[in-house]
């Protein structure tokens, strides 16, 4: 059956089906997305806001703030390498080990967080594979911000990579290959021609990653030592400080968290809009 028979048939529906399924959505959306984003702000806003600014201006909340920034900034740009790398090589070569370099970029989506924060505790733990070698030469990754950012840069590796590789493969190597016979270097090909036809699929990509890497809880959560004001990100803030029975500093740092969530959404929709007018 065609799209233009499955439209039709939709329109011929009884009014009530379709007044039916569109408040079930509706309502869904009311009671699951906005009505917990909408308490939140509630909470964080409960006692004013003064309030609300003392427990973002204390020093526990500012540490994770800077730890979480930091993490993203080192995490993202090493991503946004690794996909275009990775994107290339999968899209234009051809070789050995080819489909089990695509399988291991997808691995970080079937693992847990949490399993890969142990995995990472396995080997570099006070008792893991390299724990002993690491003490001896003082280096310290487990509780400490290496740690936090190996676990986030696991999690957010496949995102630029899974956004590139379909549309390089479907982008094809003719318009670079042209370039190439004109007598462009490999450098002036990437930034004159490959750039410009995958740039909203690599911001897309990047968008992305940013949100999970400042957002990533499992991973971090396992390597950091939930130590405050050393190495809690913002989402271990959060989850420390209700945990002290702090609800309105746990709601007013959750907060910053849902506005980078909806930035997010509103910056994702907008890439896939011009994705699809390109």
């Amino acid at each position: 059956m065609n799209t233009h028979k499955l439209t039709k048939i939709a329109i011929n529906d009884p009014a009530w089906v379709r007044y039916s399924l569109i408040a079930l959505s509706l309502a869904t959306i009311g009671l699951f997305l906005l009505l917990p984003l909408a308490t939140i702000f509630i909470e964080a806003f409960a006692k004013g806001w003064q309030r609300y600014a003392t427990e973002l201006a204390d020093p526990n909340a500012l540490a994770a703030i800077r730890l979480t920034l930091l993490v993203a900034f080192i995490c993202v740009p090493l991503t946004t390498v690794f996909g275009i790398a990775s994107a290339w090589a999968i899209a234009r070569f051809e070789f050995r080990g080819k489909s089990l370099l695509t399988t291991l970029i997808d691995l970080p989506f079937s693992v847990s967080p949490v399993t890969a924060g142990l995995i990472f505790v396995l080997l570099f733990g006070a008792q893991g594979w390299f724990g002993e070698w690491l003490q001896d030469h003082n280096i310290k990754i487990i509780f400490a911000t290496t740690g936090i950012v190996l676990a986030t840069l696991f999690i957010t590796c496949p995102f630029v990579a899974r956004e590139l590789i379909p549309l390089m493969q479907e982008m094809g190597s003719e318009e670079e290959e042209a370039a190439l016979s004109l007598g462009a270097s490999s450098w002036t090909m990437f930034w004159r021609v490959t750039l410009p036809n995958i740039k909203w699929g690599l911001l897309y990509g990047v968008v992305l990653c940013n949100a999970r890497a400042m957002g990533e809880f499992g991973a971090v959560s396992v390597v950091s030592g939930h130590i405050q004001g050393l190495t809690n990100t913002l989402p271990l803030h959060v989850e420390n400080t209700y945990n002290e029975y702090n609800a309105v500093g746990a709601f007013a740092a959750a907060s910053l968290l849902t506005v980078l969530a909806v930035v997010t959404l509103v910056l994702k929709s907008f890439l896939e809009w011009k994705q699809q007018r390109t």
